[in-house]
């Protein structure tokens, strides 16, 4: 089995012929932030979340938006006709359509989705992060061989704490150094303030949702969940997700990688600072 590379040490990551590392995190930790500092003619750039929304959940999202779109008689016509055709415009830093295709619990006049389907759409997202975060290994190899790139940046989604697949984990461990980007309490109080005023749907384990959602109905005394408001019920729960993140995050730190203070990243201006960081992470 390949070496974890949290054990090697700075000169190691310093002189390694190629490095590849995972950014590990909250989404508005500047995990992205910090991979675009990085010269892109030299670190070839992975983001979980594009693969997710380019690849393997490319087709149901387009298949959402076009059923969207069946409800408006005009554009009805147009596309039974073929007359027009509709594609998805995700980036790295653009991942809108994934989160509209997840969706939110709540009632469906408010764009919510029934707790069944919510949890469909959650099961294929978590397949689908399972599947791009093992094809790493695979575009570490297209990098470097194919590509001649001296160094991989794996750009994961906030959720990759909460697959609860431990195979993932451990071959991330192997082929790269994991860095969590642990947040302040400021910062932290800063994520949470930017997602309770433009809330966006999420993945998070189903066994979560079965824990809060029950405790939600309850404390605004809803009988049923299609009675949610959706952005309200997000701005209840996403306090509470973090809380549960947290946790998750430090395990998988303690366990396979390494800690980085996520609000230095600002101060970071290019490659070398960034592998400053890395390598006082390191000792």
């Amino acid at each position: 089995m390949p070496q974890v590379k949290r054990d090697m040490t700075a000169v190691e990551f310093r002189s390694a012929p190629f490095r590849a590392v995972t950014l590990l995190g909250m989404s508005g930790s500047g995990k992205t932030t910090l991979a675009s500092k990085l010269p892109r003619e030299r670190w070839f750039h992975y983001s979980g979340d594009y693969r997710i929304g380019t690849w393997y959940l490319g087709e149901p999202i387009l298949n959402n938006i076009k059923k969207e779109a069946m409800k408006v008689p005009f554009l009805a016509n147009l596309l039974r006709s073929d007359s027009i055709c509709i594609c998805h415009n995700i980036t790295i830093n653009n991942l809108a359509p994934i989160a509209s295709y997840l969706g939110m619990i709540g009632d469906p006049a408010s764009g919510g989705l029934s707790v069944e389907e919510f949890k469909r759409r959650q099961r294929q997202h978590r397949d689908a992060e399972i599947s791009a975060m093992y094809d790493v290994r695979t575009f570490i190899n297209k990098a470097q061989e194919t590509y001649g790139y001296p160094y991989f940046i794996n750009d994961a989604g906030g959720s990759l704490c909460e697959l609860e697949e431990p195979d993932v984990i451990r071959q991330l461990a192997e082929d790269t150094l994991i860095i969590y980007l642990k947040p302040s309490n400021g910062l932290l109080d800063q994520i949470i303030e930017r997602s309770l005023q433009d809330p966006k749907p999420m993945y998070y384990q189903e066994s979560f949702l079965d824990r809060v959602l029950p405790q939600y109905l309850r404390e605004q005394e809803l009988e049923v969940p299609w009675q949610i408001d959706p952005s309200d019920y997000f701005r209840w729960m996403f306090p509470r997700l973090v809380e549960h993140r947290l946790p998750l995050y430090e395990s998988i730190a303690r366990d396979y990688g390494v800690v980085v203070q996520a609000d230095q990243i600002d101060a970071i201006q290019g490659e070398e600072d960034f592998m400053d960081l890395i390598s006082d992470s390191l000792g």
